[in-house]
């Protein structure tokens, strides 16, 4: 009988050895790799196909708190049972500035609506500084420092408006740029 080879042992990897440790099979390293890669997808299109401009969570009731750009307390009961227009804004987002100067106007006009701005992320100083060059200083806009009022409202992007109808539901909202006619549409008799 032929004796085995001891240098072909030594060089010949063996097919039912466990691997040493830190050191995964090539097929595990890829399947690990794919599933990566599938869960981020995943949660790209979640968020993706979760919030859509324009699509609104029936039932979501956000709560409007806090202090307004002027460092007044802000009280959301002032707002019950009225339609509301609801917009999340910044001092440099340049199509912010048409937007408010619209929305001034249609406070003026529009008699049943209640208004309020969401200033995302500014320094007061610089919020009231845009409010008066846009002059909409006719409805109170509330400070957002931390972006916890435009989550709740679940707004992705600036400026982004919503209508809250009487009982406080997102009735509506859009990113595109409100005119009187949108704020009629959806407002329920």
């Amino acid at each position: 009988m032929r004796q085995p080879s001891l240098t072909r042992r030594v060089t010949e990897p063996r097919h039912d050895a466990v691997p040493r440790a830190g050191h995964a099979p090539r097929n595990v390293r890829r399947l690990v790799a794919v599933l990566a890669v599938v869960s981020a997808l995943s949660v790209v299109l979640v968020h993706t196909l979760g919030g859509r401009p324009g699509e609104v969570h029936p039932e979501h009731r956000p709560v409007l708190f806090g202090r307004t750009v002027d460092g007044r307390p802000f009280d959301p009961a002032s707002l019950w049972g009225r339609p509301v227009v609801v917009t999340v804004w910044a001092s440099w987002c340049d199509p912010c500035r048409h937007e408010l100067a619209t929305l001034a106007g249609l406070s003026r006009t529009l008699h049943g609506v209640r208004f309020v701005g969401v200033n995302l992320r500014d320094r007061r100083a610089a919020a009231r500084s845009f409010l008066a060059e846009s002059g909409a200083t006719a409805y109170p806009h509330l400070s957002d420092a931390d972006g916890g009022l435009a989550s709740e409202l679940g707004a992705r992007r600036v400026p982004e408006t919503f209508l809250l109808d009487a009982r406080g539901l997102v009735a509506a909202r859009t990113t595109d740029a409100v005119t009187r006619g949108w704020v009629e549409e959806h407002v329920q008799p």
